[in-house]
Formats: structure tokens, sequence, C-alpha cells
């Protein structure tokens, strides 16, 4: 993903204006043309491809940021890959995620073996910069096999009874790619997941948090780290 500087020089709304609009989209499964609704109930004259290209412009860059500035995740790594059709070609998400649910990484990649396992695995050792205590897959063997190449020791658990973190975390990904009525193209699935990902796990809670109150206190200061990752350049 492209790390060039971006600003809000140049355009109409204040950032206010305009990261509430890339909030509304990453963070719930709405359309562009339904947040153009939401924006003109409030007064607001936003086209929907104004949304559009706000999006993709500060969408990045704002999950760069939460990214730089979020809290270290789990150690029990939980791989998971889904199948997804772009222009009538399968390709495969692979999925990394903790015991509280936390995204750790996700790539999209158009085979499902050893070495696009491998792949995952050794974009989250370099990302996390640590190896998990655990490892936690179905009984796909191309998990193993990756494991083994990469000479890792660690426990490896495959059993399809105790992946459902992974396999659950799939279906928020999946209702937006009705809402979107499927990806155009592999590069703009894998832009979108990156910033949906960043998003999604600043404002979900982690499932350690079991009451109201603490969802609350969770939700107060993820808003409060959103709007300092929208803090750009003037």
């Amino acid at each position: 993903m492209s790390k060039e500087i971006v600003s809000y020089k140049r355009h109409r709304f204040p950032r206010e204006v305009i990261a509430h609009a890339v909030w509304l989209y990453f963070r719930f499964p709405l359309s562009f043309r339904l947040i153009e609704e939401m924006l003109l109930e409030r007064g607001l004259i936003v086209s929907y491809e104004t949304i559009r290209r706000w999006s993709q412009k500060f969408g990045a860059a704002f999950a760069r940021s939460l990214r730089r500035k979020a809290a270290s995740p789990g150690d029990i790594w939980h791989l998971d890959e889904v199948r997804i059709v772009i222009h009538g070609q399968p390709h495969w998400l692979w999925r990394a995620v903790d015991q509280d649910g936390y995204i750790l990484d996700e790539i999209l990649q158009s085979r499902r073996n050893t070495k696009a396992a491998r792949r995952l695995l050794t974009r989250l050792l370099k990302k996390q910069g640590i190896r998990p205590a655990r490892m936690v897959t179905d009984k796909l063997g191309s998990y193993g096999a990756a494991r083994r190449k990469l000479k890792l020791v660690f426990r490896h658990l495959s059993h399809k009874g105790l992946n459902n973190r992974a396999e659950n975390s799939h279906l928020p990904l999946r209702k937006r790619e009705r809402i979107m009525q499927k990806f155009r193209s592999p590069g703009g699935c894998q832009r979108f997941v990156s910033v949906f990902s960043a998003v999604r796990n600043l404002f979900v809670p982690p499932v350690s948090i079991d009451n109201a109150l603490a969802r609350h206190i969770h939700r107060i200061r993820a808003f409060a780290q959103w709007n300092k990752a929208t803090l750009l350049t003037a």
C-alpha cells in the first residue's frame, strides 16, 4: 500500500466530515450511496463518488496510524482461509487472529497450499516480532507443512472445532462483500480488508470484555484514538 503523505488541503469539507464519512464506510455495512443519504440528512451535500474517493485516499493513512498505536496482541494465533471469487476466479483470503479476535494479518492469495501458508506465517513473524505460544488451525495440512519448512517450534493444534475464533472472523467481511456486490479486483480486495480490519480491531471490544460498562469505556477510548489517527497534515 502507498505510504505517501496525505492531507486535507484543497478539500471543501473539513476534517471532521471527511473522517466521519470514511469511518461510516469502513465501520458499518453501508454503501457509498447510503452514506451520501445519511450526510444529506445532516444538511451536507456530498456525492457518493466523493465519499468513494475519500475512502480510497484517507482510509489507508488512517489504518497505518491506527496500527502504529495498536495494543499488543495475544500470543495464541488462530489461522484460517476463506474462498473469495473475483471475476469468476477463486482466491483465498488467509487470516490470522489472536485469542481475543484481534486481526493480526490477512493476505489475499490465488492458492491454498503450503507456499501460501508459509507466506502468511512469514509475514506474521516479521510483523509481530515474536513467535506464538500456540498456533490453532483447521485440519488443512498446509499449515503444518509450512511450520516445518520454516523450522518453527511451538505447539500446533489442528482441529476444526478449536478454530471457531478465526472462522467467525470471516463473517463481517462476508457481509461487506454482499453489500459491495463482490470485490472488483484482487488489489482492491486487499486494500479494503487492510483498512476494514484496522478499524474493526479498534472499535470491536475483545471477547475478554464481558460487561456493558467495560464495552462502553472501550468504545469511548476507541473514538479518542480514532480522532487522533485522523489528525493528518492540514
